[in-house]
């Protein structure tokens, strides 16, 4: 299987179960391959071992939170280029300022957003030539 026809991975990285579960879900029905880890030690193994194509990371874990995972990552020359959603339920915008700072490419707030939703920034992230107006 060749790069274009390979699924993109997707790294959610919550330890909220039911989120995990829910996201998890819904991202293999569009057809992303999903990885899921706990906290932020586990995100930071998966993505050496495994490299996603793109990480949904909250920001309150255990072991390491997600500003010391962003911080990790963006210090490592071989995940440094990972596009990294911020998918929290927290809300202030220092929260989001110290998230694009330390190198998120986006903020989502949990409550304020649908599956749906985030299913569309993927598709425009990890696909340039996606145009939300063409039928799938």
């Amino acid at each position: 299987m060749d790069d274009k026809t390979r699924p993109k991975t997707i790294l959610i990285v919550d330890d909220d179960q039911f989120i995990t579960i829910a996201y998890k879900s819904g991202l293999e029905q569009a057809g992303y391959a999903v990885m899921v880890a706990q906290d932020g030690e586990e995100a930071l193994q998966s993505m050496l071992d495994s490299r996603p194509d793109l990480v949904l990371l909250d920001i309150i874990m255990p072991k390491m939170d997600g500003f010391e995972v962003l911080q990790s990552v963006k210090g490592t020359p071989s995940l440094a280029d990972i596009p990294i959603i911020v998918f929290t339920n927290l809300s202030q915008k220092s929260d989001a300022d110290k998230a694009r700072e330390y190198g998120a490419i986006d903020f989502l707030t949990k409550a304020d957003v649908s599956l749906s939703d985030v299913l569309l920034r993927l598709e425009r992230l990890l696909n340039p030539e996606f145009d939300p107006n063409l039928p799938r």
